[in-house]
């Protein structure tokens, strides 16, 4: 059980980089137009999509990502600590 618990927290940190590479990709727009953004935004957009109908953006910055990735991390550490748990 724990094994498991552990593999998802490291597919939950393999995420969290994706999202980061992601997010970093939109301050380049011919990067995101690439395979690789197109791949990473097929993966990353359905994860952000409900955090930025929530949250609206403060003037031209989208906060959202920022609050997805925290959510994100606090996900992992209470699996961690379940892993630990049993």
């Amino acid at each position: 059980m724990s094994f498991v618990l552990l593999l998802l927290a490291q597919f939950l940190k393999y995420y969290s980089y994706a999202l980061i590479i992601f997010i970093l990709m939109s301050w380049v727009p011919s990067i995101q137009q690439s395979a690789f953004g197109q791949f990473l935004g097929k993966i990353c957009e359905p994860y952000l999509e409900p955090f930025r109908k929530i949250i609206p953006p403060i003037g031209m910055i989208d906060i959202s990502p920022i609050v997805a990735i925290f959510t994100l991390q606090l996900a992992m550490r209470g699996i961690i600590s379940l892993a630990y748990f049993f």
